[in-house]
């Protein structure tokens, strides 16, 4: 790709707020300038409630190849599109469930994307990796909403990160990575939710799969559906082995008749998504199935159990890692920070162990300060995986390569 010299950044001054820090700049005339750009294929990075994503037409196939380039993205790895009316689906979506329609109806806009089938032709190849679906969602921020309606495009908009690295919670997160592989960026302030969307796939049953945690729960998705809805592992794991995925695919809630059939039935159409005639090598379904992401430069582990054997663990971890010479870090949550202010060079909060979404808001800028200071060998609490504690986990475990101590 060619080399953009400089980035332009539009700061965009608060004129009221929309909820989590959003900043109102609907008309404004830096969004028409950024959506611009976007109708002519370039590439523009924006805030979401989620994190920041770098956009570009989705049925540019140059503009899109451009993501990829500018981020080192696998060219497997599927793109989600965005867009702001549910009309605009029409062009580009073949069918949409009545299933799909009820979880549109509680959650758009919001961190939920749908994994629907494509119409062929309406996108480019590169933003599905080739398959017969596209992962759509509407996102729950008025700069992310006025850009698409100004562009006129549907925007594949993956995080605006280099591939592998901690998402951007912040426009200065985005410059880090991609000033000068870029167009653009839209400064709308801190994003809210923190980690990425939950990716759903609805099955014929009226029920779903959860292919990646994030901002809506399993229980929230169970109780609009009135039907089962089962998950991955959190595990870094558990998604690269069709079978192991199929496997370790729980059960959220069935009734005792509904159970063994509805059961057999996800498990192949969960087998499905990732397999495809047999072959084991099919590009994911969503984005953060296949690959390690959201690391830090140093090495991560997580700890998660009890409090009292969590804190034994990271003892013992943080003496040996200051034996090895190790410039050390420890995340964990405010109720836990004094215990380890002398043992480490760097201590960060998550929040209170009894918020989780203050918890997921701050891990990605965490992960982002321990590489500013330099820190070789981190260790992080772990949570609870109920609720976004899921999205949480599922987000550290890829961070931390796997590297999870369960004591």
């Amino acid at each position: 790709m060619q080399e953009r010299i400089d980035t332009q950044i539009w700061e965009l001054g608060e004129q009221g707020s929309t909820g989590n820090n959003a900043r109102k700049v609907l008309g404004s005339a830096s969004v028409r300038e950024a959506a611009a750009l976007l109708a002519e294929g370039k590439l523009i990075a924006f805030p979401t409630e989620t994190v920041y994503g770098l956009g570009a037409d989705a049925r540019n196939t140059d503009a899109v190849a451009g993501i990829f380039a500018a981020k080192g993205r696998p060219s497997d790895n599927p793109l989600i599109v965005h867009i702001a009316n549910r009309s605009e689906l029409d062009a580009f979506v073949a069918e949409v469930s009545e299933s799909d329609e009820k979880l549109m109806a509680a959650f758009w806009p919001g961190p939920l994307t749908l994994v629907l089938p494509v119409r062929p032709g309406a996108l480019s190849p590169k933003v599905t990796a080739g398959l017969d679906t596209v992962a759509v969602r509407m996102p729950d921020h008025p700069v992310a909403l006025e850009l698409i309606r100004a562009s006129g495009c549907p925007l594949a908009a993956p995080s605006a990160n280099r591939s592998g690295r901690p998402s951007p919670t912040l426009a200065s997160h985005v410059r880090e990575d991609l000033n000068g592989r870029i167009d653009g960026i839209v400064d709308g302030g801190p994003a809210g939710v923190g980690v990425e969307s939950t990716v759903v796939r609805t099955n014929t049953l009226g029920g779903a799969t959860v292919l990646r945690p994030g901002g809506v729960s399993v229980d929230e998705l169970s109780r609009v559906l009135d039907a089962p809805v089962s998950q991955v592992s959190a595990d870094h794991g558990a998604d690269l082995d069709p079978e192991a995925v199929t496997a370790e695919a729980e059960p959220i809630q069935s009734s005792p008749t509904e159970a063994g059939s509805h059961n057999a039935e996800l498990r192949s159409e969960l087998r499905d998504d990732i397999t495809q005639g047999g072959a084991t090598e099919e590009a994911p379904r969503s984005p953060g199935m296949k690959y390690t992401h959201y690391a830090p430069s140093g090495q991560l582990e997580v700890v998660s159990g009890s409090d009292d054997q969590v804190e034994k663990k990271i003892r013992e971890r943080l003496a040996a890692a200051r034996v090895r010479g190790e410039k050390t870090g420890v995340l964990v949550f405010d109720e836990h920070l004094a215990h380890y202010e002398q043992l480490a060079d760097v201590v960060l909060s998550l929040g209170s162990q009894y918020d989780l979404r203050e918890a997921a808001s701050r891990l990605y800028a965490a992960l982002r300060q321990f590489d500013e200071s330099g820190t070789t060998y981190m260790l992080a609490e772990g949570c609870s995986e109920e609720g976004i504690g899921l999205a949480i986990m599922n987000r550290m475990s890829k961070a931390a390569g796997g590297r999870i101590h369960r004591v």
